[in-house]
């Protein structure tokens, strides 16, 4: 009787487990095709299955949806952003092909950081995270403190990429090219190695 009842409680949590992650993977995929004003709690509903009400229940209110959507798109952004420390190449393969696969909902988000206060949090998360990956990626080569590390941010940026890719029309083979040239020319002759931070 017992083992049949904790069966039960385990099923109905894996069922919960199971519903908030449609939730959250039903905005998150929303997000990367609209402004995140213009979708509603009934879009959401209608994208994972579920009522405005199981929404509701699971996560009290819109703000809470979010904040637990973008704690998901931090964790899966990291994930995806992988690279073996100290290897230029795969660090700028790895960014290259994050930014094709989200540079346009990444541009999308930055847009409308002034105007939206959650969209403004997710943006301030990401750029640490982007800083903290340089960091931990080019760790051979930086210091903690290195004012390297900022000329680094911003040539592995996805405004950069935009540069690139976007306004200049250059292939994903030569954008990736021309960002790899750019960090190995920072690595290679930036001489800041002894400035103060």
């Amino acid at each position: 009787m017992k083992t049949t009842r904790t069966y039960t409680m385990g099923a109905r949590a894996e069922a919960v487990a199971e519903t908030r992650r449609r939730i959250i993977d039903a905005l998150f995929d929303l997000g990367r095709e609209r402004m995140f004003p213009d979708i509603s709690l009934e879009d959401v509903a209608d994208a994972a299955g579920v009522s405005v009400q199981t929404i509701l229940r699971h996560f009290k209110s819109r703000a809470g949806l979010a904040e637990a959507t973008m704690d998901h798109a931090i964790t899966t952004v990291t994930e995806e952003r992988h690279a073996p420390v100290g290897d230029v190449d795969a660090a700028v393969a790895v960014i290259i092909g994050h930014y094709e696969d989200r540079g346009h909902t990444a541009l999308m988000m930055l847009a409308q950081e002034s105007s939206d206060p959650q969209v403004a949090e997710l943006t301030r998360r990401g750029r640490a995270m982007h800083r903290t990956w340089v960091r931990e990626v080019f760790a051979p080569f930086v210091g903690p403190r290195d004012p390297l590390i900022d000329l680094l941010v911003v040539a592995t940026d996805v405004y950069t990429w935009k540069l690139l890719r976007l306004d200049r029309r250059y292939s994903r083979t030569r954008t990736e090219r021309l960002m790899h040239r750019m960090v190995t020319s920072l690595l290679e002759g930036s001489g800041l190695e002894g400035e103060p931070s």
